[in-house]
């Protein structure tokens, strides 16, 4: 099984990225596929979530009106369109999939990362 996350970058404050997510390997029907992001000392945390079947999503409050996750079954691909980048928001970000809860660190796959540096 392969999550190859892409798409990362160095952008300014207030610009936007949008991260890919290509899932290999096994179907993830059953999962919700999410993104994850770990700055420099600092814990993972949870950024999106998506139901791979059914479309439902979830966010982080600290994200919401500003991402938006998507997918494409057909290409097995997820996405986190991001707007209004903070430099806070400067991490590693990870896709993942979870059969349990959305928001679990606990993933059941979990991709390399792809690097968002946000400059002010």
């Amino acid at each position: 099984v392969q999550l190859q996350a892409s798409g990362g970058g160095l952008v300014q404050a207030g610009d936007s990225l949008r991260l890919s997510c290509v899932a290999s390997g096994r179907t993830f029907s059953g999962y919700s596929m999410g993104w994850f992001r770990q700055a420099p000392g600092r814990e993972r945390e949870f950024v999106a979530a998506i139901w791979w079947s059914s479309g439902i999503t979830d966010y982080a409050d600290s994200v919401k009106g500003r991402f938006t996750i998507s997918r494409d079954n057909a290409k097995n691909t997820v996405y986190l369109q991001m707007d209004s980048l903070k430099p806070e928001e400067t991490a590693v970000y990870y896709c993942a999939a979870n059969r349990g809860g959305p928001r679990s660190l606990d993933n059941d796959y979990r991709g390399q990362g792809t690097q968002v540096t946000v400059s002010s």
